[in-house]
C-alpha cells in the first residue's frame, strides 16, 4: 500500500471512530494556503480540529510523534482561519488520531486535547 492510500485509509478509519464516539463531522481535508486540517468535527460544545497520522509500523516512534511543533502551528493557523471565516464563537480543541495499520491489523489511539493554541 502506498503512502497516499495508507493516509486515506487512516483518515477513513479516524472519521468512523470519531462518529462512533459521538462527533458530528463538519469537514474533512480543510485547506488554507499550505496548511490542512484532516478532520473538523463537533464534540459536545467543542469544535475539534483533528490531525490523523497513519503509519505501517511504530518502529521509529508512534505516529502521533510526527505532529511536531511546526505542524501544530500550521494546524492552529488553519483552524484560526476557519473560525474567523465562519464567524464562529466556539470552544476549540486540537486532537490527534494515531494509527498503525499493517497486515497484522489496525491499532488506533485517540489523543484528545493533544496540544493547545
Amino acid at each position: 500500500m502506498d503512502i497516499h492510500a495508507l493516509g486515506a485509509l487512516g483518515e477513513e478509519k479516524a472519521v468512523c471512530y470519531l462518529k462512533e464516539k459521538g462527533h458530528q463531522i463538519v469537514k474533512t481535508n480543510y485547506r488554507y494556503l499550505k496548511s490542512e486540517v484532516d478532520i473538523i468535527s463537533i464534540d459536545g460544545q467543542d469544535l475539534v480540529f483533528t490531525e490523523v497520522k497513519t503509519r505501517q509500523t511504530a518502529e521509529i516512534g508512534e505516529p502521533w510523534m510526527a505532529v511536531t511543533k511546526k505542524k501544530q502551528k500550521q494546524i492552529i493557523k488553519c483552524a484560526h482561519q476557519y473560525v474567523v471565516a465562519k464567524d464562529l464563537d466556539v470552544n476549540v480543541r486540537f486532537d490527534i488520531v494515531s494509527i498503525v495499520h499493517n497486515s497484522y491489523g489496525t491499532r488506533l489511539e485517540h489523543i484528545p486535547c493533544a496540544f493547545t493554541a
